[in-house]
């Protein structure tokens, strides 16, 4: 019985590819793939014999071959397991040519391919030689052919230059063109000379069809007036009249009676190009008025009616042509829409593999998490409970039962009398009680002779324990902060995993949208990109070309789009063009609703340079404004340093997303790490939501901090110690409701300690705050560090650094506006 043989199906094959049908008729997978590759070559193989019989039958100022040769060296290079059957292809079609040279052109291919042979053996045949190589050849052959005809000559010698010079650029026009040509290009767009070169390529083809006509129509009048529709469909107008442009060109140089064949197809691309929004009819039609038009004035009436039946002809090849042709020719033309949704559907595939690797190494920072975390619980702890005791015994044991006579009575015996006496001398220990000599219960003699030296021996194995307990709680903090660290970096990525995503939406209808807004008003906008429309975090992208000194991004652009996305936005940057002609980038977002305004001055101690205080204030860019202090331990450049990698350090942890304690966490362990000495620093930071003022308080060793409320001062304290000192600190996170109009105050030690510790600090420094009348914020931190010096009567004991903040109600430069017809955006749904 004859077994069906099972089909496979291959990742990225078709089910009505070579592949799937070989495989139906019982080939194995690797009969099947070396079919479909054995037929895919033999297409490419006639293809390229084609090209070469066309290039070979080529021939232009009557009597220069240039093509050929140029051909058989690219295909050399670019494909050596098709040389020998092109070169075949390029000297029969030189036997068609109209002055048929098959010998010379035989003689010139010999000589390229031993100059290549040549090269090769001293390892240096490559590409880039191939233009001067063609120039050797086709000099030598040429050259050659004068000296034997005896026609040497001042004319002969500049047409043998021309001929070589000509084969030297259309090499290097091949080299560009044939990788297009044949799909092997790697990239999805074409430079403007890659898309020249392949005009000048097709239009070369197409000069091996002079001469070859059908009921009296010229076959390369069709094929230029195909190619040049198709082109224009798919470029438009500038593509259109270019091709025309370059094939006429051509055409010209091999028939000097079609030199007005230039002038009529540049003229018929242009109009089949304005006319590519119509479609192919609207395309054709184009061409064959423009054809017609020209052509009424070139020629007689035969001329005309020749010219149109072969517009007519190449419009029908072109309402032939499968739509999936045009669509791949679109994907390489720069300005298309299909180019420019295989750039968005790429970069949509960039952005979804980098999502999904960001996700897998959260993963992976997730488990090794879990896994640092990983701690025993009570069945640990009772494990190591009887370990404990068990190794008291065996040290008590060695060190003083072994060498006594009455050991054997003792743990044999009375083994349940001598565990108890341990026991309760092992409880003795754990309770901190010493025991003299003469305070050793009377039990414990009587039992044993040597109860105080057991008793001795269990207090240092005690001690011992207790350091090797210690260690390990610090081992087990250390691992726990690892833990807490690697999963704060994953949520960060986590974060990052899912931004990706969001910004990879397709928002092309809300760009649309924008841009007729923009253009209703009379603006001239070059581009817009939406990156986001989450409500509360908008950013979108505008290119445009104002002229210096008129604001319309602020007084038009941004009402506007206030008014279509139902939420205040502001213009967050913009960056003007590097040279004249560029476009500036705006870029908008949402406006925040509070501001804030800082001031701050500061002292070093006895009037020194560098003061060991830090301060920071930025915004972190995820609607948060960090405030924050810090006090290295003495002064001077030490000090500094420790206070100002704290603040770095924190600021960059909490810029990238990472959670408030672990940030602090994280601070304080590389502050230990970085050296073994004494250091430590203050750290007193206040986070404020620019959306809704609720601010966060991390106070780390640091003094106090006010809060002036109209004629309220309020004070924020908490005790903890500075980060750096201990492995594990607390942290104590104070939440507080902000007012428009509030004023932050923060300050170190040297400005808070001024008044000595015999007043009470809090209440003084809550006077000297009552008593600033101004509200700006620079002018009560020169007001408040001006006071604390007078009270010093001029010293400075301390260093000193005072930072002021004050939160206001942002208030809109422009009101929005409401623009006639216009609808409001639909924002997309958020990724969860």
């Amino acid at each position: 019985m004859a077994v069906k043989p099972k089909v496979v199906m291959f990742p990225g094959v078709q089910k009505t590819s070579f592949v799937q049908s070989a495989l139906h008729r019982g080939l194995d997978r690797t009969g099947a793939l070396r079919l479909a590759s054995l037929i895919d070559s033999r297409k490419w193989t006639f293809i390229l014999m084609a090209v070469g019989f066309l290039l070979g039958r080529a021939v232009i100022l009557e009597s220069l071959t240039p093509f050929a040769v140029a051909y058989f060296t690219v295909i050399y290079f670019l494909r050596r397991d098709l040389y020998l059957p092109v070169a075949v292809s390029i000297i029969a079609g030189s036997w068609f040519a109209v002055t048929p040279e098959p010998m010379w052109i035989a003689m010139e291919l010999a000589v390229v391919y031993l100059l290549m042979k040549g090269l090769e053996a001293y390892e240096r045949a490559e590409l880039s030689y191939a233009p001067l190589l063609v120039f050797m050849a086709t000099l030598l052959v040429r050259l050659f052919d004068v000296v034997i005809q005896s026609t040497l000559g001042w004319y002969e010698l500049m047409m043998v230059g021309v001929e070589a010079s000509l084969g030297f650029v259309l090499t290097l026009v091949f080299v560009q063109a044939i990788p297009v040509l044949t799909f092997t290009k790697k990239t999805s767009a074409l430079k403007n000379e890659e898309i020249i070169c392949l005009m000048i390529m097709m239009a070369s083809i197409m000069t091996g069809a002079v001469g070859w006509a059908v009921q009296g129509l010229s076959i390369e009048h069709i094929m230029s007036r195909y190619m040049l529709l198709l082109f224009a469909l798919v470029g438009g107008a500038p593509l259109g009249a270019s091709v025309g442009v370059v094939a006429g060109l051509i055409l010209s140089l091999a028939d000097a009676n079609a030199i007005v064949q230039m002038s009529l197809l540049a003229f018929a691309g242009l109009l089949a190009g304005l006319l590519r929004e119509g479609g192919k009819m609207a395309v054709a039609f184009g061409m064959l008025l423009g054809a017609s038009i020209l052509s009424i004035y070139i020629g007689n009436q035969a001329d005309v009616m020749n010219s149109t039946w072969e517009s007519v002809i190449a419009a029908a090849l072109l309402l032939l042509t499968p739509k999936s042709i045009t669509r791949v020719i679109s994907k390489y033309v720069p300005g298309t829409q299909e180019h420019v949704k295989s750039q968005h559907e790429y970069a949509k595939r960039v952005r979804d593999v980098t999502a999904q690797r960001v996700a897998q190494f959260s993963e992976v920072f997730r488990q090794l998490s879990r896994s640092f975390g990983q701690f025993g619980g009570t069945t640990e702890e009772k494990d190591r409970r009887e370990e404990t005791v068990g190794h008291f015994m065996n040290a008590a044991a060695e060190r003083t039962c072994s060498s006594c006579h009455r050991k054997d009575q003792c743990w044999e015996g009375k083994f349940y009398d001598t565990y108890r006496m341990m026991t309760s001398m092992m409880t003795t220990v754990e309770e901190g009680r010493r025991v003299r000599p003469k305070e050793v219960p009377k039990e414990w003699s009587v039992h044993c002779i040597k109860s105080h030296e057991v008793l001795t021996v269990m207090q240092q194995q005690y001690e011992l324990y207790q350091h090797d307990l210690k260690w390990r709680k610090q081992l087990n903090e250390s691992r726990q902060l690892v833990a807490e660290q690697l999963s704060g970096v994953s949520q960060v990525m986590e974060d990052l995993a899912k931004e990706i995503q969001r910004e990879g939406q397709q928002l092309h209808l809300q760009e649309e949208q924008i841009r007729e807004a923009l253009e209703g008003l009379g603006l001239s906008i070059q581009g817009i990109e939406v990156i986001n429309l989450e409500e509360g975090n908008v950013e979108i992208e505008v290119y445009h070309t104002f002229g210096q000194g008129y604001d319309e991004c602020r007084k038009i652009i941004a009402p506007l789009l206030s008014d279509i996305l139902g939420e205040p936005i502001a213009v967050m940057s913009e960056r003007l063009p590097e040279k004249d002609g560029g476009a500036s980038l705006v870029v908008f977002g949402t406006a925040k609703a509070f501001e804030i305004e800082t001031g701050v001055a500061g002292l070093a101690k006895g009037g020194d340079l560098l003061s060991g205080d830090s301060f920071s204030t930025v915004e972190l860019g995820n609607g948060k404004f960090a405030v924050a202090i810090s006090d290295g331990m003495g002064n001077g450049e030490r000090a500094k340093q420790e206070s100002s990698t704290a603040l770095s350090i924190l600021q960059q942890l909490l810029q990238s997303g990472m959670d408030e304690k672990l940030a602090i966490k994280s601070v304080n362990s590389v502050l230990l790490l970085r050296s073994s000495d004494e250091v430590f620093a203050t750290v007193d930071v206040a986070l404020i939501d620019m959306y809704s003022a609720k601010t966060t308080f991390m106070k780390i060793g640091s003094t106090p901090s006010f809060i002036k409320r109209g004629n309220e001062v309020i004070p924020i304290s908490a005790n903890n110690l500075p980060v750096g000192i201990l492995q594990d600190i607390d942290i104590d996170l104070i939440r507080v409701q902000l007012q428009p109009g509030d004023t932050l105050i923060m300050m170190t030690d040297g400005i808070y300690d001024a008044p000595g510790y015999a007043v009470n600090k809090e209440l003084w420094m809550k006077r000297i705050i009552h008593e600033i009348k101004t509200d700006n914020p620079q002018e009560i931190a020169d007001t408040l560090l001006d006071t604390v010096v007078r009270h010093h009567k001029g010293d400075i004991v301390d260093d000193m650094t005072v930072v002021v903040a004050r939160v206001d109600k942002h208030q809109p430069e422009w009101a929005t506006f409401r623009w006639p017809g216009m609808t409001k955006v639909e924002r997309p749904r958020t990724v969860s």
